[in-house]
């Protein structure tokens, strides 16, 4: 391990981290907002869109986010529509987490239970009140550890950037080990860089979660 390269390649791999969790949290905020949406529509039950959502959950579920990527990035040009790499690696990544998002939203709505439903109905409670008041906040509070279970996943599945040219993390530790061979102080950085980008999420998540849940249970 030799300090000198390490100090050498922070800059490079700095200017790597700052574009990774930029299009990772432009992805994130868009796989949350696409999974609000589409649980909001299997929840409702409406007519067409429930079938359409529910292929599409199927759809990017099933299927790797470096396909998806190559599809955007390499197909979608052969139809005359030209997405930059960066546009390429946020979308992707915003339609698969929508996916996983939907379901982690969906089952949480679906997990309140039918007698506080029930009760709130006969307190007086129209379907917005009941909706607002009594399903949503507890739907949020069962949602909490999916969601950020899913933010996790989706950071890591960053790393599948590079695949499109993009700057990111793993692209910058392929290319210096292609070019310099200096393996060890690589891959050691990359891992520093990741832990920095995950550990931060993954403990404010379990603060979350616990705020949440004790709110909810009165622990």
């Amino acid at each position: 391990m030799n300090a000198e390269i390490i100090s050498s390649y922070l800059p490079l791999y700095g200017k790597a981290f700052l574009l990774t969790v930029q299009i990772g949290w432009i992805g994130i905020a868009l796989a949350f907002l696409i999974g609000v949406i589409c649980a909001f529509i299997l929840f409702f039950r409406i007519p067409v869109a429930e079938k359409l959502v529910k292929c599409y959950v199927e759809l990017f579920r099933n299927t790797p986010l470096l396909v998806q990527l190559f599809f955007i990035y390499y197909g979608l040009p052969a139809i005359g529509i030209k997405v930059g790499a960066k546009v390429c690696g946020a979308v992707g990544l915003g339609l698969l987490g929508g996916s996983y998002m939907t379901e982690s939203i969906r089952s949480g709505l679906e997990a309140v239970p039918v007698i506080q439903t029930e009760s709130a109905r006969s307190l007086g409670l129209n379907a917005r009140q009941l909706f607002i008041a009594i399903i949503l906040p507890q739907a949020f509070t069962i949602s909490v550890p999916g969601i950020i279970a899913n933010v996790i996943f989706l950071l890591k599945e960053t790393s599948v950037f590079s695949a499109i040219s993009l700057m990111d993390l793993m692209f910058t530790a392929k290319d210096l080990i292609g070019l310099y061979y200096n393996t060890t102080e690589s891959l050691f950085l990359l891992v520093v860089f990741y832990i920095l980008m995950l550990l931060p999420v993954s403990i404010a998540g379990s603060f979350l979660e616990k705020k949440t849940r004790f709110k909810m249970f009165g622990d």
